[in-house]
C-alpha cells in the first residue's frame, strides 16, 4: 500500500532530472577600443534588451560613475575616463538575472597628456562558462547520492520494524 505513493514519487522524480539549466545564466561579451563595448546576453542567446547597466570607475569603485541601458540586442559602449587606469566593473541586471565583469583599462603613458591612448596589451574577454566547476558537480552529485540513500534508509527502517521478530 506504502509502494502506491512511493512509486509516482520516483517516477516524478525521475522526470526532472534534468541536465543544465540556464534561465539564470548571463552572459556579457565586450571589446576594448576607444571605448568599451559590452554584449550582454542570457545563456540561451537571447540579448537582455533595455536592461539596466552600472559602470564603476577603478578610483571609486563604491559609487557609480555611469547609469545607462543596453540597446535593444544587449549591447552597451561607454568611453571610460583616460585619467583612471584599473579595472572597470561593469553590472547589468535585468528581472533578478545578472553578471558583474571588471575589465582592465589602461592608460599608456609613454604619450603627452593630450595623446593618451589605451594600451594593447590588456584585451581581456570576461571568463564565463556554461559548464559547472569540478566543486559544484561533486556537491551535486553528493547531495542526489545523500537523498537516495536517505530515502532508501527511511523506507528500509519501516519494512524492518514490521517484520515480525523470530523467537528462538
Amino acid at each position: 500500500m506504502k509502494w502506491q505513493f512511493v512509486i509516482p514519487l520516483i517516477f516524478l522524480s525521475a522526470l526532472s532530472l534534468q541536465g543544465k539549466t540556464s534561465a539564470h545564466g548571463v552572459k556579457i561579451k565586450h571589446q576594448i577600443t576607444p571605448a568599451i563595448k559590452i554584449n550582454a546576453v542570457y545563456d540561451t542567446g537571447s540579448p537582455l534588451a533595455n536592461a539596466p547597466v552600472t559602470v564603476y570607475a577603478p578610483n571609486t569603485p563604491n559609487k557609480p560613475w555611469l547609469k545607462g541601458t543596453t540597446d535593444e540586442e544587449g549591447n552597451f559602449i561607454f568611453s571610460p575616463d583616460s585619467s583612471q587606469s584599473g579595472y572597470w566593473e561593469i553590472k547589468v541586471r535585468q528581472a533578478g538575472h545578472g553578471e558583474l565583469v571588471s575589465i582592465p583599462f589602461q592608460v599608456d603613458k609613454s604619450h603627452n597628456s593630450d595623446n593618451k591612448k589605451i594600451s594593447n596589451s590588456n584585451y581581456y574577454l570576461a571568463s564565463t562558462s556554461n559548464d559547472y566547476n569540478p566543486l559544484q558537480k561533486g556537491l551535486m552529485i553528493g547531495c542526489i547520492v545523500w537523498g537516495f540513500l536517505g530515502t532508501g534508509l527511511f523506507f528500509w527502517r519501516f519494512k524492518t520494524q514490521n517484520q515480525p521478530q523470530e523467537e528462538h
